[in-house]
């Protein structure tokens, strides 16, 4: 095989992946060279870190489009778009969002403080900035870590 052609791979079980794992239709291990092997999907080469695949926003929106058929893909679109420009929108204003049982965006403040630069070692001053942060529910933490009673709809 030469360097940079692709050769497929039977799909295999995703290591350290739960076994209720959700794979997404047409992921399959690809291997670039004899050493190094990924998952690829879309077109997208995807690494495989600790064994999940991440969900981007488009993702989002195709997995919204086939569970609701009856809405417009452009219209799921416009949907998750609003919500997530809602959130944005309300932290940038410094106010915290809660999503009941899903969790809570926040924005948390981050001092002034002496850095240092990692390539030469000199000290640099690092300006005070405004962080995004996200704490889980209880009914997701409950859910990711397997304990009963959590809902799946």
């Amino acid at each position: 095989m030469r360097k940079g052609e692709a050769k497929a791979i039977p799909a295999q079980p995703l290591r350290n992946a739960p076994e209720n794992a959700l794979l997404p239709k047409g992921l399959v291990l690809v291997q670039l060279d004899s050493r190094k092997r990924v998952w690829q999907f879309d077109e997208r080469i995807v690494l495989p870190a600790k064994g999940l695949r991440s969900m981007t926003k488009s993702d989002l929106i195709l997995r919204l489009a086939e569970k609701y058929p009856h809405l417009l893909q452009r219209d799921i679109e416009r949907i998750v778009n609003t919500v997530f420009d809602e959130i944005s929108n309300a932290l940038a204003r410094n106010n915290r969002v809660e999503l009941r049982g899903f969790g809570a965006f926040s924005v948390k403040r981050r001092e002034a403080r002496q850095g240092r630069n990692p390539r030469t070692g000199q000290m640099v001053q690092v300006a005070e900035k405004f962080v995004p942060f996200f704490k889980t529910g209880k009914q997701l933490r409950d859910r990711l870590n397997g304990i009963e009673g959590t809902t799946e709809e």
